[in-house]
């Protein structure tokens, strides 16, 4: 009765075969029954005809069910079921597996890229050598712009290797001889070249003392030559020992690539280690500090018509730094002992070591106090703020000491002559402008021209530094009063060749008065 209730005898879909075969067990017909049976069973029950599922089916359904409510069980971790749990780690070990697929995948990239770079390299890098091509700038690269104050010329640096000028030597390659790490290197503006701790070494015969021919706070000035012939002036930089290799590199290659009649050519420069040093043009008739304050006799040779040509040589010079650059170069360090002259006496400014760029955007920058005591202008000296303006008020202090043959500071004097500004404006202020001049200039200016050169001067060292003329203005000031002494002294010349003729042509006529009267007698 039991099997009747619970399964129709023709409905095998209704059947609860799991609780009929628990049922059969109990009967002792059915206990020789064969559960491993996969094909469908008829069993014959009290007269009823049975039939039954297959086994293998009905034992899947009871064990899904069995694992669908132990994976439905909630766990301990967060009160999460068993098969979140399991999910989860199975996505944690996935996610591992590839982020450690992907680290061995990108360190194999970086080991084979480096050799493939050396090998490229080491086919493709012809020999380096140490001579550097001078580039000259194609026309339409050349922005001019002439003005009757001032001019600017700005330099491009677009310039294709074909347009380059010379040839640099293919049997000299670079060489190091000093430190294994540092190698050769060549610049690419193509002004100079870049110089060996050992080349400087042997050109100056090991720095020593007897090649000493200037030195100061900033370094020490070496005469040298090198290996082809060529006399140079090296100068060790004592203060910028140290300085950032890549910050010193800018600074002297936009610094190497000026070229002026009146500024010393820098011909390269060596960093090595703490070593920086600068290699100029050597120019062989001493500097202006020599002439004027050294041991040249009672009357210097050094004419008033001269020493107006050095102060203009000089205005010319800076003012190619101050406005025909871009960025602009401040010197910072303008002194008698760094205006070199040659043969003719053309003024030549030198040691750029110490100079600094100015771009257009910026109206001063701020750096360390440096300069030589006397020169730097007050507010420089103040606040450390350098522009333009401080090179002027040293040029001023300069035209001051030429003109008058005093040092910007002379304790030995008496005290109120010992600051040269302080002296010149009180002389200048109680009218005794011709008493400045230096006793040892043999043929002293006029009067004139002497108060138009004290007041460019006094312009120049004007307390407040925006006061101070631009170099372009001063050339225009310091040409006006050249024509004009020109001028002066041509008409002093006219005079006295007509008082000449005057004084030739009465002789004579007094002289031919006489032989006609002997003759009427």
């Amino acid at each position: 009765q039991k099997l009747k209730r619970t399964a129709h005898p023709t409905d095998t879909s209704s059947l609860k075969t799991p609780l009929l075969l628990n049922s059969l067990s109990f009967f002792p017909r059915f206990r020789d029954f064969d559960s491993t049976l996969d094909a469908v069973t008829i069993i014959d029950f009290a007269g009823k005809v049975f039939v039954f599922a297959k086994k293998q089916e009905t034992m899947s359904v009871f064990d899904a069910a069995i694992v669908n409510t132990e994976l439905s069980k909630p766990t301990s971790i967060f009160g999460l079921r068993l098969w979140v749990v399991i999910g989860i780690l199975l996505g944690s070990l996935i996610v591992i597996a590839l982020f450690l697929l992907s680290l061995c995948l990108t360190s194999r990239r970086k080991n084979r890229k480096p050799r493939a770079d050396f090998a490229s390299a080491a086919v493709a890098t012809p020999p380096i050598s140490k001579e550097i091509k001078e580039i000259v700038p194609a026309p339409a690269e050349i922005q001019v712009d002439i003005g009757k104050m001032e001019h600017r010329v700005v330099f491009s640096d677009r310039v294709s290797s074909g347009e380059s000028r010379g040839t640099a030597s293919a049997s000299e390659t670079a060489s190091y001889s000093g430190s294994g790490n540092v190698g050769p290197e060549v610049s690419h503006l193509g002004w100079g070249r870049w110089y060996t701790l050992r080349e400087l070494e042997a050109a100056t015969n090991g720095l020593c003392e007897e090649n000493v021919i200037g030195e100061g706070g900033y370094g020490i000035v070496y005469r040298g030559v090198l290996t082809d012939g060529t006399k140079v002036a090296v100068k060790n930089l004592l203060n910028n020992r140290g300085q950032a290799e890549k910050e010193f590199k800018v600074e002297v290659e936009v610094i190497g690539r000026v070229r002026h009649k009146n500024l010393v050519r820098l011909l390269g420069y060596c960093v090595e280690g703490a070593y920086r040093m600068l290699v100029y043009d050597f120019v062989d008739n001493g500097n202006l500090e020599q002439w004027i304050h050294g041991d040249v006799g009672d009357v210097s040779p050094l004419t008033w018509d001269i020493r107006m040509n050095i102060i203009l040589g000089m205005a010319k010079g800076l003012a190619y730094l101050h406005e025909g650059l871009e960025p602009k170069v401040v010197h910072r360090d303008i002194k008698s002992g760094n205006i070199l002259l040659d043969r003719q006496w053309n003024a030549k400014v030198s040691d750029f070591g110490l100079a600094k760029l100015l771009g257009s955007d910026s109206s001063y920058v701020t750096t360390r106090v440096m300069g030589t005591f006397g020169y730097v202008a007050p507010e420089y000296a103040c606040t450390g703020m350098l522009n333009e303006k401080s090179d002027i008020y040293s040029f001023g202090i300069l035209i001051m000491e030429i003109i008058t043959g005093r040092n910007p500071v002379d304790y030995s004097r008496p005290q109120g002559e010992t600051n040269l500004v302080d002296w010149l404006k009180t002389m200048v202020g109680n009218r005794r402008s011709e008493e400045v001049v230096d006793p040892k200039i043999a043929e002293p200016p006029s009067s004139k021209a002497l108060k138009r050169v004290l007041l460019v001067a006094l312009r120049c060292v004007d307390p407040d530094a925006n006061k101070r003329p631009k170099m372009g203005h001063i050339i225009h000031m310091l040409e006006a009063e050249d024509s004009l002494y020109r001028d002066e002294r041509r008409t002093t010349r006219d005079h006295g060749s007509r008082d000449k003729q005057e004084t030739a042509a009465s002789e004579s006529g007094e002289s031919g008065s006489r032989h006609h009267q002997q003759k009427l007698r």
